[in-house]
This record gives C-alpha cells, structure tokens and sequence, in this order.
C-alpha cells in the first residue's frame, strides 16, 4: 500500500499538469460554423467569445430569424468542441488520481 507522503507527492503533481493542461486548453481556439459556414464564431477554450462573423448572405433585413438561428448554431458548435477537448484533456487525470 502506498504510504500518504508518496500520495501527497502524487496529487501534488497531477494538480501541477492539471492546471497546465488547464491554461493550454483556456489559451487553444475553437472555431464554430454554421451551415454553409454562414457565421463563424470563434471561442477561447473557457468559452469567451472573441469574434463573430456574418457572411454577406446571411444579412437579410427582412430575415433576422434565420441569422439568429445560425449564429446560434455556431455558437453551439463551438462549445460543444471546447467541452469535447476539455473532457479529452482533463478526463484522463481522472484514472491517475492516487486514492
């Protein structure tokens, strides 16, 4: 059985590579699309957006339903990515936790 010292010493260290990993994933992009890639949007991977794009033919005046629900396909999108790399990067410590 491992002693408490050495188990301390362990989590001490996932938590370092946790927190690494952390940063890397809050400073990585995540680019999300709607359909014919009308609107992009693009997130930080702890879900701030940083930009938003329209392409010309999604701007209707008479048609704001359609941009709407496009831009929140996109946004959609983006964070169903960062929450899939999140579990992918931070799911793995899971199995290494000494206790």
């Amino acid at each position: 059985m491992m002693n408490m010292q050495n188990m301390m010493k362990q989590a001490q260290k996932l938590q370092k590579q946790m927190e690494q990993k952390q940063a890397e994933l809050s400073a990585s992009r995540f680019v999300g699309k709607s359909a014919q890639d009308l609107v992009v949007v693009t997130f930080t991977g702890d879900k701030k957006l940083v930009d938003i794009s329209y392409a010309e033919a999604v701007v209707d005046p008479e048609d704001i339903e359609t941009l709407q629900d496009m831009t929140t396909q996109a946004i959609n999108d983006a964070i169903a990515q960062i929450d899939e790399a999140t579990q992918k990067t931070l799911g793995a410590f899971a199995g290494k936790l000494p206790f």
